[in-house]
Parts: structure tokens; C-alpha cells; sequence
């Protein structure tokens, strides 16, 4: 598998104390919705999480196909391979600034997330519409909305999602992302929220804030060193 896939699994994996912060309160709230004949029976309350979860993805992959199309057009127009090597170097330099707000060593990424409000505002009220969430596909949709919630992290993948070269690309390389956010998110699902206050642990926040920034760091050493020879 190309490493740039194994790195944004690996980086969503460890975004676990971001994503249960900021996205611990909307799953706990969504499992509550739920009905409790759906709550008791642990299948059929996984497969609304799954649903929930799913279409969240698939809102970060049609996101990383749209930028991994553009960042395509854009080698496509300028014809010079140092164009690629930089976006690789520029995407490795990302990893580790999300590596640095995971930490809490940087502040969150609120001006990177206010390009996205006006999109929100107008998604928005089509989530609520959803809602109470009683059948799948209703899970389906509203996750999809929610994919689409502001967020620094995942709008830090987005940016580099042009180095991926094509849309098929940048779709995977957003989808593996959210993959690898789910074990966090699914637990925090069954745990009806309670995982909330794990994610604002100061030693976990550093611990995955650090194993990020290694990842970058391996990353953008490679990268480098491919650009200078």
C-alpha cells in the first residue's frame, strides 16, 4: 500500500483525543436518540453507529476526491515533477501541525475551520431535518452531513489530499482517514458518550500528539530526501 495511505490510517487512529473532544458530545447525543429498543439489542444499535459513521466517510472521501482532482489539475497544468515533490513535502509538513494541535502545543485550527462555515450553514438545517434518526438510511444521511461539520483535522488532511495526484486518490486517501477514526468514535457510540472525558486528558492529547509528529517528521525526512535526489 502506498505510505501516504498508511499515514493517514495512522493519523486518524491517533486523532482518537480530538475526535472523541470534539465529536464525543454529537455521538452521545445521537445514541440517546436512539430508541431504547434499538439501545438494548447491541447489533442493531451498532449497525445505526455504523450507518452514522459510514456516511461521515464517505463525505471525507467525495471531499478528498474533489482536492485530490484539483491538486491533479494543477501538476497537469504546471508539467514540472518539483511541483509534485513539494506538494508531498507540503503534506508531510501538515501531518506534523496536526501532530502539534493534537498535542495542544498549537491552537486549534479555527481559522482553517472558518472556510467551511458557510458550507455548514447551509448543511445544517438538512441534518436537523433528519432528525430523530428512527431507520438506517436516515443514519446514513445524517452522517453524511455531519461529515461535513468544520473541523481542523480533518480540513489539515484535505490540504494535503492534492499531493494524492487524481480524485480516485484523494478519495481513498480521505476515506482511509476516516477509517481510522472509527474504533474512537464506534466506542464512544456504545459508551453512550462517556469516552468524552478521555479526550480531553492532557497525557493522551501528548502521547498521540507525539506519535503524529513522528509520523510527519519520518515522513517529510523521506519526502526530502526523494526531492534532493
Amino acid at each position: 500500500m502506498n505510505t501516504a495511505y498508511l499515514l493517514a490510517l495512522a493519523v486518524g487512529l491517533l486523532s482518537a483525543p480530538h475526535c472523541v473532544g470534539m465529536c464525543g458530545g454529537i455521538v452521545g447525543a445521537l445514541s440517546f436518540s436512539l430508541p431504547v429498543c434499538v439501545r438494548e439489542r447491541p447489533v442493531r444499535f451498532g449497525a445505526f453507529l455504523l450507518a452514522y459513521n459510514l456516511g461521515r466517510i464517505l463525505s471525507y472521501a467525495a471531499a478528498g476526491a474533489l482536492f485530490g482532482w484539483f491538486g491533479a489539475l494543477m501538476l497537469g497544468l504546471s508539467n514540472y515533477a518539483w511541483a509534485y515533490d513539494g506538494l508531498r513535502v507540503l503534506a508531510a509538513v501538515i501531518v506534523v501541525g496536526i501532530g502539534l494541535s493534537i498535542g495542544g502545543w498549537l491552537p486549534r485550527m479555527a481559522a482553517v475551520e472558518r472556510f467551511g462555515e458557510p458550507l455548514w450553514r447551509r448543511l445544517e438545517p438538512w441534518g436537523r431535518r433528519l432528525l430523530p434518526v428512527r431507520t438506517l438510511p436516515r443514519a446514513l444521511l445524517f452522517g453524511a452531513v455531519w461529515g461535513w461539520l468544520p473541523c481542523g483535522l480533518v480540513y489539515g488532511m484535505l490540504i494535503s489530499a492534492p499531493a494524492q495526484g487524481g480524485a480516485a486518490a484523494g478519495a481513498l486517501y480521505l476515506a482511509l482517514f476516516g477509517v481510522g477514526t472509527l474504533p474512537a468514535l464506534l466506542t464512544t457510540g456504545f459508551l453512550a458518550g462517556r469516552l468524552y472525558g478521555l479526550g480531553q486528558n492532557r497525557r493522551f492529547k501528548v502521547a498521540a500528539g507525539f506519535l503524529v509528529i513522528a509520523l510527519g517528521l519520518v515522513t517529510l525526512h523521506f519526502q526530502g530526501y526523494n526531492v534532493a535526489n
